[in-house]
């Protein structure tokens, strides 16, 4: 599973394009994680490392949920 494009620099009104290239860098540098990820758990054999694998890649998904989530907060100014 690969993360959203909706994370683009820029997108959101008076968004700082700095931290809108951040947010980017940060999202697509999380996405190769989450495929490398997602790679292992596909052909790792045992139980133990597909568990730690599948831990990676819930990390993953979360990191990217936070960061969205952030972005978004960060343009409302709340905190």
């Amino acid at each position: 599973m690969m993360p959203s494009a909706d994370v683009t620099p820029g997108s959101l009104p008076n968004e700082s394009p700095d931290l809108g290239l951040l947010f980017h860098r940060l999202n697509n540098q999380l996405g190769i994680v989450l495929a490398n990820a997602e790679l292992l758990e596909a052909k790792l054999e045992d139980d133990v490392s597909r568990a730690r694998a599948g831990q990676i890649v819930s990390g993953v998904l979360d990191a990217l949920s936070t960061a969205r989530e952030i972005r978004l907060q960060s343009k409302r100014g709340t905190p």
